[in-house]
């Protein structure tokens, strides 16, 4: 089963077109962050820091920040951000933090939010690397075209040889493992039913789509885009690294530079 179609793009004006995710950020609130797979931040900060060769004062662009984990590590370590995300939700949560980070160590690099369309970045060769990690927004984009879009801004975004580490669901995995979800095989789109929380603890059951790649198709979706595909590894949440790409690691991790 594919995802709904998603709206059209706001093309940078105008009022932004709503996500189904949209409402699971809502309900979920700070919640999101006691999921197990937001928990191996230093870790995956640690890999992405070495792989993209990130210095301080490089400015960075999150793509699909959520609650800004990434990007305030990040910026604990000098690296100027910038992260963008759907969710008004976790845009608020993540300038609340980067207010208190600030605060309780007034030398970090500076790093912002705001809230953003994925699909119609209007962002033009200011960045020194891109980052878009846990499905922050690709993959998240279910409609034909969507992920496309969400490549093609993020390549924009990059000056010339900039790079980029972009994290997608392996669709080998997702065949294999994910009994209790459905896959679209003509999509690439998994579907499942599950349960998220709020901060008080109210249960509610919801849909998630999720599209799904192969290391062949990200070279070539990247490669369409002006990216040049240095390394794919099999990674799961907390543990990147440079394995060599399998059908048994849950994720994909790409790391490309801007021709």
């Amino acid at each position: 089963m594919s995802g709904p179609s998603s709206a059209a793009t706001s093309g940078g004006s105008g009022p932004l077109p709503d996500h189904w995710f949209e409402d699971l950020a809502d309900h979920m609130g700070e919640a999101y962050d006691r999921y197990a797979h937001t928990k191996g931040t230093v870790q995956e900060v640690d890999h992405v820091v070495a792989a993209l060769a990130l210095r301080p004062g490089d400015r960075v662009l999150d793509v699909g920040c959520g609650t800004g984990r990434h990007a305030l590590e990040l910026a604990r370590r000098g690296v100027e951000v910038h992260g963008v995300d759907i969710s008004r939700r976790f845009v608020d949560i993540a300038t609340g933090r980067a207010a208190d980070l600030r605060a309780a160590a007034p030398g970090t690099a500076p790093v912002t939010f705001e809230r953003g369309d994925a699909r119609s970045l209007a962002f033009r060769g200011e960045f020194d690397a891109v980052i878009c990690l846990c499905q922050g927004a690709f993959g998240m984009m279910t409609a034909e075209g969507d992920d496309a879009a969400v490549v093609a801004g993020m390549a924009r975004a990059l000056r010339p040889a900039g790079r980029l580490a972009l994290s997608a669901f392996n669709a080998y995995f997702a065949v294999r493992y994910h009994e209790e979800a459905d896959f679209d095989a003509d999509a690439g789109v998994s579907h499942e039913v599950t349960e998220i929380r709020s901060e008080q603890g109210e249960r509610r059951e919801v849909d998630l789509w999720t599209g799904c790649y192969t290391p062949r198709e990200l070279r070539l979706l990247l490669g369409a885009h002006g990216l040049e595909v240095t390394s794919i590894a099999s990674v799961e949440p907390g543990v990147f690294g440079s394995a060599v790409p399998t059908t048994e690691s849950p994720e994909y991790l790409v790391v490309a530079r801007r021709r």
